[in-house]
């Protein structure tokens, strides 16, 4: 098979699990907490690196943002061999209470982004896998972390998030909205992957605090702390599985 276009990787180049955050510069924060790593390939918003963490081979490999981009990634995984894919994101909150460095596993995403829907329609369910879910949350326990578990909302359009919209997921009872997670499960679903993700929140919209609007940096500094612990979280989940 020849290389994927956009991923440059092959069969054989990579692990048969992979952590797939949307930032490059979050996939070498994830190797720099493994035991070992190599960079395997780095092309436009794609950076994979292999690594080791408590004896688990697995591969680490960014999306950037969005669920167009996210779909590649995902076509271009499966077809190398990879069969498990764990976001590791953030997210904006939709519920009172649920705070900027709280963490979010979902099991469940609205489908309020177009890329899924070019592969099935909107209302077969974007549904994470059951045991990698569990995984994720089991980790959390294991590290007295609390985290909000629950459905989300996947959006295409970040400066497109009106009142109206937010308003609408609050009722629904969403917990948070982010731009990758649908697609991930859904093609996931479609062609037998096991696929799980869990962000940390980095603005509660329903309280009028959104990232970057009150810092230097895009993300708040308790998010950036907090990052780090989702990341121990999809690690261990990983040696898990």
């Amino acid at each position: 098979m020849a290389k994927q276009p956009h991923l440059l990787v092959e069969p054989g180049d990579l692990t048969d699990i992979a952590l797939v955050p949307g930032d490059p510069g979050r996939v070498d924060r994830i190797a720099g907490l493994c035991d070992d790593h190599e960079v395997v390939a780095e092309n436009r918003e794609y950076k994979l690196v292999n690594a080791t963490y408590e004896g688990r081979e697995l591969t680490i490999c960014s999306t950037g943002i969005g669920s167009p981009s996210t779909a590649i990634a995902v076509e271009e995984l499966e077809a190398v061999g990879v069969e498990t894919l764990i976001r590791v994101g953030t997210t904006g909150a939709l519920q009172e209470g649920i705070e900027i460095g709280d963490m979010v596993v979902a099991n469940g995403a609205a489908k309020d982004e177009g890329t899924s829907q070019r592969y099935e329609s909107k209302a077969v369910p974007a549904v994470p896998d059951y045991d990698v879910l569990s995984s994720l949350v089991d980790a959390a326990e294991a590290n007295d972390e609390d985290v909000h578990v629950g459905p989300i909302a996947t959006d295409d359009a970040f400066y497109a998030e009106t009142d109206e919209y937010i308003n609408d997921w609050e009722a629904a009872g969403l917990l948070a909205v982010e731009m990758e997670a649908a697609a991930l499960f859904s093609l996931c679903r479609r062609k037998g992957l096991r696929s799980g993700a869990i962000c940390t929140v980095d603005g509660n919209l329903i309280e009028g605090t959104q990232k970057g609007e009150t810092e230097d940096e895009e993300l708040p500094e308790k998010a950036k702390n907090n990052v780090e612990r989702a990341i121990e979280i999809s690690l261990t989940a990983a040696a898990s599985l």
